[in-house]
């Protein structure tokens, strides 16, 4: 059994509805065995289970748990920070070039393997990836997470139109290539997969047919796509699926909307069809950075939670501009009042955390340290930088500090990453 003594913070349940979902032991004591929590809560109450176990004595750091990205695209780090204009002009200019460079294996391997440490160095242990349409780009990023024992899910993009020579597949060799991946790699450890159109405009409605066949034969596997980004997209789509009642109606004519799909972006949509959203069991990813940075708009989080939809956060790099969940969620809070609407630091952090447990359906493995689920969780360094520990020391609010430590906090922040127990990222 491991030990660990320093402060602790996670949620118990969505702080927007429950008076205690908040969890906070200034003295804490987390003890975990095998992968999973065994205990975590007040140092005093717990220490009576310690037995012979040594404690790691971490006072002055904040243990959380560890941060989940519901929508990031492996295949783009190397575009991060690209200039350029929006969505569609984005994609035609940086996205397919960069994405073309996956067929080699080799860089697809080398670019796992970085995209991963960055991950862990963000801190963030659970990923939902789009992969290049190449097989061999997702079966590269399993191979890095596996090693790691990482929970990660990633899929191939699904292209079979209205993109470049080189980058579309067909609907029989996506079909052959999906059933490979899924026989060879969901389950295995801590990985799952994603069926994965890349948008309603880049697949035929043969396309989507057989996306929602395979989803529909693999009952545990997720779905990840795009919706609703950029009022130019929301319009080719209209155009191209003239008998659909909206865009999210595309994907519910082909079996695409469930309990494990995952919608990122969702900036333009209305109130209606969140219900629609929530009544499926379908989430969204709320992704700030990349919405700001091409232009998108500002996603109503407060209707969407208004109609019980499911949120987490994403990063969506490369046209998110940071890897940092942290930095993240202060650009969300800039949406939010842009819009209006503050976000609570309490509600960002579930949001990082169980909201995001929950939206790709795993709040019963992953999100906090209740006892039972499995181990992954960070150690925060609260002094990471000057201007930090100033503005910290200064206020002994619990809700001020970890608002302050979203706006101000970023990688330099997480100073250790642990994957279900084990050490994976040391700063």
């Amino acid at each position: 059994m491991q030990a660990f003594r320093a402060s602790i913070l996670h949620l118990l349940g969505d702080p927007t509805t429950s008076d205690e979902a908040v969890a906070f032991h200034a003295d804490g004591l987390l003890l975990v065995e095998d992968g999973h929590v065994v205990a975590c809560g007040d140092h005093d109450a717990l220490r009576d289970l310690l037995g012979d176990t040594p404690v790691e004595d971490l006072s002055g750091k904040l243990i959380t748990p560890g941060f989940i990205d519901t929508h990031i695209h492996f295949p783009q780090v190397d575009i991060i920070a690209a200039h350029g204009a929006q969505l569609l002009d984005w994609l035609e200019q940086h996205t397919f070039p960069a994405e073309a460079a996956f067929a080699d294996p080799a860089h697809a391997a080398e670019t796992a393997e970085f995209f991963v440490r960055e991950l862990l160095r963000n801190g963030t242990t659970t990923a939902l990836v789009f992969g290049s349409v190449h097989k061999g780009s997702v079966e590269a990023l399993f191979r890095v997470a596996q090693a790691r024992d990482m929970r990660l899910i990633a899929g191939k993009s699904l292209m079979d139109r209205h993109a470049p020579e080189g980058l579309t597949d067909t609907v029989e060799s996506s079909r052959a290539d999906m059933e490979s991946l899924i026989a060879d790699w969901h389950g295995k450890g801590r990985l799952g997969y994603a069926v994965t159109p890349r948008f309603a405009i880049s697949c035929s409605e043969a396309q989507l047919t057989m996306a929602g066949e395979v989803l529909a034969a693999h009952p545990g596997v997720w779905m990840q796509t795009h919706l609703s980004e950029n009022p130019r997209e929301i319009a080719e789509t209209a155009a191209l699926f003239p008998e659909a009642a909206d865009y999210l109606d595309v994907y519910d004519r082909f079996g695409l909307l469930g309990p494990r799909s995952v919608f990122a972006h969702c900036v333009h949509l209305q109130g209606e069809a969140f219900q629609r959203l929530a009544d499926s069991g379908g989430a969204v990813a709320f992704c700030p950075t990349s919405n700001l940075f091409l232009g998108s708009g500002l996603f109503p989080l407060e209707t969407a939670c208004a109609h019980g939809v499911k949120v987490g956060i994403g990063t969506d790099v490369g046209a998110g501009t940071s890897f940092s969940i942290l930095h993240t969620l202060g650009e969300a809070y800039k949406v939010g009042q842009l819009r209006g609407s503050a976000l609570d630091p309490f509600h960002a952090l579930y949001l990082a955390t169980l909201g995001g447990a929950r939206a790709l359906d795993l709040g019963d493995r992953i999100g906090n340290l209740a006892p039972g689920k499995e181990a992954d969780f960070l150690v925060l360094d609260l002094a990471a930088t000057p201007l930090l520990a100033r503005r910290l020391a200064g206020d002994r609010s619990l809700e001020n500090r970890l608002f302050a430590l979203t706006v101000l906090g970023d990688d330099r922040v997480v100073e250790r990453t642990y994957l279900a127990g084990v050490e994976q990222h040391r700063r």
